[in-house]
C-alpha cells in the first residue's frame, strides 16, 4: 500500500477510535484537558478538519485566559494554561503520524506555548539535547532551588516531552531535577530532526541520557520513571549502576504478545523501524538489574495482559515489587496521580 494511502487510513482509525472508544480520552484528560472542553467538542472530531479545528479554537481560548491571568497577576495560573494550550496544540501534532509539514507547524505552536509557560515558572528551564547517529533528541531540564534528586521521565513512543507537564510539575514540587527527551522516533526530535525510532537506537538513548544525567548532576541521585513502551526502556536503565531506583507503568512487551489498537500499531511503524531485523524492544532474560524496581500493572490491561505482566515480572532479577489495579487498563490512567505519589514517597525513603 502506497505509503500517503497508509498515512490517510491510520488518520482515519484514529479519529474513528476517538469516537467511538471513551477509553482513549483518558489519557488526554489525566494529562491536562479539561473534561469540560472535551464533551461538547467530541461530536465535531469526525473528520481531521473538525478535528483541527476544534483544538486550535480550545487553545486560542487557554491563551486567551492566560494572557489575561497574567495581566492580572495571576502567574501561576497563567502558567497553567499556557501549559494546556500546548497541550491542545499538541494533539494537532499528534493526530498525524507522518512528519508532514503540517505536522511540523502544529508541533511548533505546542512549543511556543511551553516555552511561554516555562518563562512564567518559579523553576528553571533547560533545553538541551543529546545525539543519537549524529541527530540531536532534544530535551528539556526543569530544576528546583534545591533538589534533592534527578528524575528521568521516559515517555510513551507515541508522546512527546510537553505532553507530560504535569508529571514535571509534582516531582519539581517535591524537589526533584526533571529531565524529559524526546527519544527515536519521539516529538522533536522525530518531528523536526527526522530520527525515527528503533531498539537499536533507543538503547543508546536511554544510556546516554542516564549519562548525561549523571554528569549535569553529579551529587544527585538517579531515579527512572515510565510509562508503556517508556517503561519498557526504564527496565533496561535499570541496569546502569547509576540508577537508584525505577519505576515501570505498564511496561510493554514483545510486539507480537501484545494486543495492539490498529491505529496505534500503523502509527508506530511510520514513526519506527518495525521490520523483521529491527529489535523492537530489549531482551528482559539478558538485562543486568542493578537496582530495585516497582511495577505498576492494571488487570485490565487489553495490551499486556495479567499473565504476560506475571512473566516478565518473575525475568526481573533484582529487588522488585509488583502494585496492581483491579480496575485499571494500559498505563492505569485512572490511578497516575496516585501512582506518582506513591513513586515519590519511595524515592524518598533514601533519604
Amino acid at each position: 500500500m502506497p505509503i500517503q494511502d497508509t498515512i490517510t487510513k491510520t488518520i482515519h482509525r484514529t479519529l474513528k477510535t476517538a469516537q467511538l472508544i471513551d477509553l482513549f480520552w483518558e489519557r488526554w484528560v489525566v494529562h491536562g484537558i479539561d473534561s469540560d472542553d472535551l464533551t461538547p467538542v467530541k461530536p465535531h472530531l469526525k473528520n481531521l478538519e473538525g478535528w483541527l479545528q476544534s483544538w486550535e479554537t480550545l487553545a486560542e481560548e487557554k491563551v486567551e485566559k492566560a494572557s489575561f491571568c497574567g495581566k492580572n497577576g495571576l502567574v501561576n495560573r497563567s502558567e497553567y494554561l499556557y501549559r494546556q494550550a500546548s497541550l491542545y496544540y499538541n494533539l494537532n501534532y499528534w493526530i498525524y503520524p507522518e512528519r508532514s509539514i503540517e505536522k511540523q507547524q502544529w508541533y511548533h505552536q505546542c512549543l511556543k506555548y511551553m516555552y511561554i509557560a516555562d518563562s512564567l515558572s518559579e523553576f528553571n528551564t533547560e533545553y538541551e539535547s543529546i545525539s543519537i547517529d549524529g541527530i540531536p533528541c532534544a530535551g528539556r531540564i526543569r530544576i528546583p532551588s534545591e533538589p534533592k534528586g534527578c528524575i528521568l521521565i521516559i515517555n510513551p513512543i507515541d508522546s512527546s516531552k510537553e505532553e507530560l507537564f504535569i508529571y514535571e510539575m509534582e516531582f519539581l514540587e517535591n524537589g526533584y531535577v526533571t529531565l524529559s527527551f524526546d527519544g527515536p522516533g519521539q516529538g522533536e526530535t522525530y518531528t523536526l530532526n527526522g530520527l525515527i525510532g528503533s531498539g537499536t537506537r533507543w538503547e543508546t538513548f536511554i544510556m546516554k541520557v542516564i549519562n548525561y544525567s549523571r554528569e549535569r548532576f553529579p551529587q544527585l541521585p538517579i531515579y527512572l520513571f515510565g510509562t508503556s513502551l517508556g517503561a519498557t526502556w526504564v527496565l533496561l536503565g535499570s541496569s546502569h549502576p547509576e540508577v537508584k531506583k525505577a519505576v515501570a507503568v505498564s511496561p510493554a512487551v514483545a510486539l507480537n504478545k501484545m494486543n495492539m489498537p490498529h491505529y496505534f500499531e500503523k502509527r508506530m511503524s511510520i514513526a519506527c523501524d518495525l521490520g523483521p531485523d529491527q529489535k523492537t524492544i530489549p531482551d528482559f532474560k539478558t538485562i543486568h538489574y542493578q537496582c530495585p524496581i516497582l511495577v505498576f500493572h492494571g488487570n485490565k490491561d487489553m495490551m499486556v495482559t495479567n499473565d504476560e505482566m506475571y512473566e516478565l515480572f518473575q525475568q526481573l532479577s533484582t529487588e522488585k515489587t509488583l502494585h496492581e489495579y483491579k480496575e485499571e487498563g494500559h498505563c492505569c490512567n485512572n490511578k497516575l496521580d496516585e501512582i506518582r505519589k506513591i513513586s515519590l514517597k519511595w524515592f524518598s525513603d533514601d533519604f
